[in-house]
């Protein structure tokens, strides 16, 4: 037994400082070649980009000088890939470069770099590659080349410093190792007996071991071990019955992993929560579970710190839930070794309302600001003398007018969306036939569409059912949804209203306009407060920014609901559906 254990130990210390060794000098070698290459392709590219900016027929006449400067092979390369200047070959000779790695990457990124074997050189070589730009237009590129004989003698160099290094610490190593092995082996052979004896369930007695260094510290933790582990047994089996009672009646999501990581137990609130996306996750580990890199990243800082770690993810990607995690581990079991314990709380509601508010708050802030400061900048000009000249006090004070008409617009419509929510608006729910209403507000609304020459269609069935609507909000819906698509419609577009039956005893009415869409992605945001989704245009052309959701919020109180299909540059339809009367 002391034999094996001292070989073993001995052959541990060795194969450790073998090791140790191997992998220092693998990474320190890789580790030493690779920044030597970066450093040069950065060299080479510094040198490019200098280059590139003098024109074309310059960089020609003066390749010479550039390769001297740099320290490297110059080619000069037109855009169709003929090498029209070469350094170190006749340019002539050499065939099209349009498909060398560096030049497609200059190509497609704006810049390029390779590591291969030239066969032209007949060595490995760095190559760096830049455009060369005329303007807007490629005349060509510039490739700058450097070989590797540099960087492998410095490798060399450095690793027969390594390897004598090695070889004095693995001499010295051998030495120490033989050393601790022998020192190690009798007291643990003690240990091996008592231990034994403990597990035959016999009285094992005291572990006498004098030693102050860590093999006696372990002794004594054995001995205190033995006294205490019935005391250690019960407190386990107290806290297991806490951890369950808690577990089934929380709220909140929670799963608990087992030691090598896996999901072992998933209460009801986190199946509730996630629903049935995931399938069955027991048995799997969070990450094939989940496929969640910012769970995975928790876990890990949790695994690599050892204390709880709290962090905010998002499940899903559709309709993504925002949970607030926390990891800790089981109470009771050594978190290093035991079980892990995450708490799931969703967070997606808040989220949601917290980013509502700052935008509106932000919003609601640059639309009253906006106008105010107008007005105040024109009516001092008007205090310092300006209203004396009638023209121009005239003109200051329609200015004025406009800038208070849109602060008046702005409250008006933020009155009309917080009087709706707060159900403080009074409809008139009555039978209505939809095609007099839309008359009149296409009626409003060919005015300013004949301003931008955009036509103007309407498809209204005579036999269409009649809707449970407020005539006046109704009105007020179609205004601003037509509106909307004049404003965003390019001269010589067109707009259409047309309405029919729904499935679910509804009418919807559409309204499809050609102008300029919207991103995919910014779709549900719509109807939002402020929400503009190009904020620079949307203002140039006046508004609120609170239509469509004044339309939204309207249309809900009339029980039905809106709709939005757009594609980017063709146009967007806006349907909006009714109950029928």
């Amino acid at each position: 037994m002391k034999g094996r254990l001292f070989i073993k130990i001995f052959a541990t210390y060795l194969a450790i400082t073998v090791l140790a060794i191997g992998i220092v000098g693998f990474l320190a070698g890789s580790q030493i070649r690779a920044k030597l290459e970066k450093q040069i392709e950065i060299e080479l590219m510094s040198f490019a980009g200098l280059v590139d900016l003098y024109p074309m027929k310059e960089i020609q006449s003066r390749v010479e000088e550039i390769a001297r400067i740099a320290r490297a092979r110059v080619t000069v390369i037109d855009r169709e890939g003929k090498v029209i200047a070469e350094t170190d070959k006749d340019a002539a000779a050499l065939g099209s470069h349009l498909e060398r790695p560096e030049i497609q990457e200059a190509r497609v990124r704006g810049k390029g770099s390779a590591t291969r074997y030239s066969r032209t050189m007949k060595e490995e070589m760095i190559y760096v590659a830049l455009p060369i730009q005329k303007g807007p237009e490629l005349v060509g590129y510039i490739r700058l080349a450097r070989p590797l004989s540099d960087v492998k003698k410095t490798i060399e160099e450095f690793t027969a410093i390594l390897l004598q290094s090695f070889l004095m610490i693995l001499v010295s190593s051998v030495a120490v190792a033989f050393f601790f092995s022998r020192k190690l082996t009798a007291p643990i052979r003690d240990m091996e007996h008592f231990t034994e004896r403990l597990r035959r369930g016999e009285a094992p007695g005291t572990l006498m071991i004098r030693s102050s260094d860590e093999i006696g510290q372990l002794a004594e933790n054995i001995n205190y071990m033995v006294d205490e582990l019935q005391k250690r047994i019960a407190a386990l089996q107290e806290e297991k019955a806490k951890v369950e009672a808690a577990f089934s009646s929380a709220l909140d999501g929670v799963l608990i992993l087992d030691h090598p990581g896996r999901i072992e137990t998933v209460n009801r609130g986190m199946w509730i929560m996630i629903g049935d996306r995931y399938g069955d996750i027991v048995g799997k580990t969070p990450l094939e579970a989940f496929r969640n890199l910012g769970l995975q990243r928790a876990l890990d800082q949790y695994r690599t710190h050892g204390t709880p770690v709290s962090q905010e993810i998002e499940l899903g990607e559709e309709e993504p839930v925002v949970l607030d995690v926390s990891i800790t581990p089981v109470r009771g079991v050594d978190a290093a070794e035991g079980k892990t314990m995450l708490v799931f709380h969703d967070v997606t509601r808040l989220k949601k309302l917290e980013r509502m508010r700052v935008d509106f708050v932000a919003n609601v802030t640059h639309e009253i600001k906006t106008p105010l400061t107008a007005i105040l900048g024109y009516v001092e000009t008007l205090q310092e003398g300006a209203i004396e000249d009638r023209d121009t006090a005239k003109k200051f004070l329609s200015t004025i007018s406009r800038h208070a008409e849109r602060l008046n617009r702005l409250v008006e419509d933020l009155l009309t969306i917080s009087n709706t929510e707060l159900g403080e608006i009074h409809f008139s729910f009555e039978s209505v036939a939809l095609s007099g209403i839309a008359q009149s507000v296409l009626h409003m609304i060919r005015q300013k569409a004949g301003e931008k020459n955009i036509r103007i269609a309407s498809a209204i069935p005579e036999d269409l059912p009649l809707i449970r609507a407020d005539r006046d909000r109704l009105s007020q819906i179609l205004i601003n949804v037509l509106d909307n698509a004049v404003k965003f419609t390019p001269e010589g577009g067109s707009v259409s209203l047309s309405a029919a039956p729904a499935d679910g005893n509804e009418v919807v009415v559409k309204i499809a306009d050609t102008g300029i869409g919207i991103p995919r992605d910014e779709i549900p945001r719509l109807g939002e407060r402020f929400y503009r989704v190009d904020k620079t245009r949307s203002r140039e052309l006046g508004g609120t920014g609170l239509g469509l959701s004044i339309v939204k919020h309207l249309v809900t109180a009339h029980k039905g609901r809106m709709e939005i299909e757009s594609q980017l540059g063709r146009g967007t339809t806006v349907s909006l559906y009714f109950p029928a009367a």
